[in-house]
C-alpha cells in the first residue's frame, strides 16, 4: 500500500492520489484509492463517485466505485465510517492490487494511522516556505513509523524548490499547475514520473 500524505490541507494530496492511480492504469494495473480522511473526506467528490455506501470493514472492496473522472480506478469512499471502521478496513485491504491511501492532513493519530499501514509513502507539498516545512515534517513522521518515503510531489510548481530533496532525503518531482490536473498531459507526465518511484512498491 502507498500512502499519499502531507501536513497541509489543500496541498493537492487527493488529486495526486488520483493522478498516481491514473498513471498505474496506464501501466495496466487496477488501482484502489481509499479515502482515509474521516474529518474532511473529499476523495468521492474529486473521483466522481457517491459518498455512500459506507466502508464495509469486512469486505472493503465490495463498496468501491469506479471513478467517473479517472476510468479504471476504483475508489473506496469513507462515508460515515469511524476510526474503528477505518482501522479494520486498513487491515482487510487486498494485497493483490495497488492500493493508494489518501491521508488526512496534519500530524495527529488520524494522519499517522494510514502511514503506519502503508508499505511506502509519497509526500505532497506546495512550493512555499510553509509547504516545504510541512513536507519535511511529514517525511520525518513517515519514517518515524517505519514507512519509507519514495518521493515528494511538489504541486503547482515548474521546478523543485532548492534543498527540498536533501531536506526530505527523497527525490522530488514538480507537478505543474493545470486547470484540470487529472486531464492535462503535462500533469499526467509528472504523475507518471512519481509512479516510477513507487512501482512495484504499491
Amino acid at each position: 500500500m502507498l500512502a499519499v500524505a502531507g501536513g497541509k490541507g489543500g496541498s493537492g494530496k487527493t488529486t495526486t492520489a488520483l493522478g498516481l492511480a491514473s498513471a498505474l492504469v496506464e501501466r495496466r494495473r487496477r488501482p484502489l484509492v481509499v479515502d482515509c480522511d474521516l474529518d474532511a473526506p473529499n476523495l468521492h467528490l474529486r473521483a466522481g463517485v457517491p459518498r455512500d455506501p459506507d466502508v464495509d470493514a469486512a469486505n472493503p472492496t465490495a463498496t468501491a466505485h469506479e471513478s467517473t473522472t479517472v476510468p479504471g480506478v476504483d475508489v473506496l469512499p469513507v462515508g460515515d465510517a469511524d476510526e474503528d471502521d477505518l482501522a479494520t478496513t486498513l487491515d482487510a485491504l487486498p494485497e493483490s492490487r495497488p492500493t493508494i491511501l489518501d491521508c488526512p492532513a496534519g500530524a495527529s493519530e488520524a494522519a499517522v494511522r494510514p502511514l503506519r499501514a502503508a508499505d511506502s509513502c509519497v509526500v505532497v507539498a506546495t512550493d512555499s516556505r510553509e509547504g516545504i516545512e510541512d513536507a519535511v515534517k511529514t517525511a520525518a513522521m513517515a519514517r518515524a513509523v517505519g514507512t519509507p518515503v519514495r518521493a515528494v510531489g511538489v504541486t503547482r510548481a515548474v521546478a523543485v524548490p532548492t534543498g527540498l530533496a536533501d531536506a526530505t532525503a527523497a527525490d522530488a518531482v514538480p507537478i505543474p499547475d493545470a486547470i484540470a490536473p487529472l486531464e492535462a498531459p503535462e500533469t499526467a507526465a509528472a504523475y507518471a514520473t512519481l509512479a516510477g518511484y513507487v512501482e512495484p512498491n504499491t
